[in-house]
């Protein structure tokens, strides 16, 4: 199977099966933001802009990397773009490495920036890809799409259940760590297994600019491969997925392990603007989301709006009952995290009580 069938296989099975964590979520039920009964501001003043690697958007969320690669992600990746233009807010391509291979995809991801002229747009590659392609193939991607910054994706644990993934992980810090000496900022995604504070300060060591934790909650691709699976009835594989659907670090968590070293990105199963909420006080810069707007793009740039629209109306509210008026005061709004979340952090040597006791501190010390 080519890398452009996989995509398109990959899109369907994201608009038409359940992929999502089955057993874990990320983690946003044991976060709680402590209610200011008296706020002190008009809810209308609320600033959602912020700084993101260089760049000013209008609110701190962007669009996951989703699509790209085959002609029919060309009208789905053409909507997610002109809504991130319209809404003013951030938007990853998905993994172009069938550009690479087969450079009648390119159209699928120029498609991105066509559509979103002035807006934080970034590319995407994988970390085996990376080693085979060099300095050279990652800087023909950012051309592509003109990008103001460069995503490597980190999906071994989907590697390890394809029966086509690539299994060899070695040599994959001296790859990411060559491609750092670019000037476009790397940013190192995991894909739905969470980061941890081990690998963030490697990742930091090798000169990236930001990590998106893509923590468990959100879309399984081990799930996706169990899908995948059983339709070529790969009994082996179906079992590995399975069994695998839910590991690797939830978001939470895995915002905490990583925000006192590199900006984060969110990712994995933020679905609704008081999860962003909760994902800016623990320490993130932005957060993103895919899944849940697969199904507004294959209708229309107007659906993925509405969709985005609605969690920065949610977002504004959570704002204003958190009596925060701007962004830096949310990131040090009191924050009371409980139950198996407060029990991995502090086993993992952070101290829950930094966040519930902060005022004006934006930042927690281990302990």
């Amino acid at each position: 199977m080519t890398t452009s069938q996989r995509k398109i296989e990959h899109l369907q099975l994201c608009a038409t099966s359940p992929v999502e964590s089955r057993r874990m979520g990320a983690g946003f039920d044991d976060i709680m933001l402590v209610h200011r009964a008296l706020p002190e501001m008009s809810m209308d003043e609320i600033d959602l802009s912020v700084e993101f690697l260089g760049s000013k958007l209008n609110a701190p969320f962007m669009i996951a990397s989703i699509t790209g690669g085959h002609p029919g992600t060309i009208p789905i990746n053409a909507a997610l773009a002109s809504a991130a233009e319209e809404l003013g807010i951030g938007i990853g391509v998905g993994s172009q490495r069938a550009a690479i291979e087969d450079p009648s995809q390119e159209e699928s991801f120029r498609v991105v920036r066509d559509k979103a002229p002035n807006t934080f747009v970034y590319g995407n590659i994988g970390a085996a890809q990376i080693r085979q392609y060099g300095i050279e193939g990652v800087e023909r991607l950012i051309e592509m799409i003109d990008a103001d910054a460069m995503a490597i994706h980190l999906n071994f644990l989907q590697e390890a259940i394809q029966p086509e993934g690539d299994r060899d992980a070695s040599g994959a810090l001296d790859s990411i760590r060559e491609i750092c000496n670019l000037k476009t900022p790397i940013i190192v995604k995991e894909t739905g297994a969470g980061i941890s504070l081990e690998d963030a300060r490697l990742l930091k060591d090798a000169g990236v600019a930001a990590i998106d934790v893509g923590g468990v909650g959100g879309t399984s691709w081990a799930g996706v491969e169990v899908y995948r699976a059983r339709e070529r009835e790969d009994i082996m594989s179906e079992l590995l997925g399975d069994l695998f659907w839910d590991f690797g670090i939830p978001t939470v968590p895995s915002i905490v392990e990583c925000s006192s070293l590199l900006p984060v990105i969110a990712t994995g199963g933020v679905r609704s603007g008081l999860d962003i909420a909760k994902c800016i006080a623990l320490g993130s810069s932005v957060s993103s989301a895919a899944l849940p707007f697969v199904e507004p793009a294959m209708k229309g740039e107007k659906q993925v709006e509405e969709s985005i629209s609605r969690l920065l109306d949610e977002l504004k509210v959570a704002m204003f009952l958190c009596g925060c008026n701007d962004i830096k005061k949310l990131r040090s709004a009191p924050t009371v995290i409980t139950g198996w979340t407060k029990e991995y952090i502090e086993l993992r040597g952070f101290d829950a009580k930094e966040f519930a006791l902060r005022s004006d501190k934006s930042d927690f010390q281990i302990v």
